[in-house]
């Protein structure tokens, strides 16, 4: 091995945080766009029926908006 391929073990422990890191942030879009999808389920479910609960109709569609924004931002920190 030349010493050009050679890893010091900081630079290894670095690069291991920044894994642990990026796995954190997929985890964490991955569990909110999970949340969405059964929101989604939810918010059809609820608008197949005859009585609407209107104030659970907003409720899904904010939290599915603040998951995209969280959702969003989490990508843009992989971008960095």
């Amino acid at each position: 091995m030349s010493e050009n391929e050679k890893i010091s073990e900081s630079e290894k422990d670095q690069l291991i945080d920044a894994q642990k890191q990026v796995i954190g942030i997929l985890f964490e879009v991955i569990k909110r766009l999970q949340t969405n999808n059964d929101l989604d389920e939810e918010y059809f479910k609820i608008m197949q029926k005859d009585d609407k609960n209107n104030k659970r109709i907003q409720d899904i569609i904010n939290e599915r908006e603040e998951n995209s924004k969280i959702v969003g931002r989490l990508l843009e920190q992989l971008e960095t």
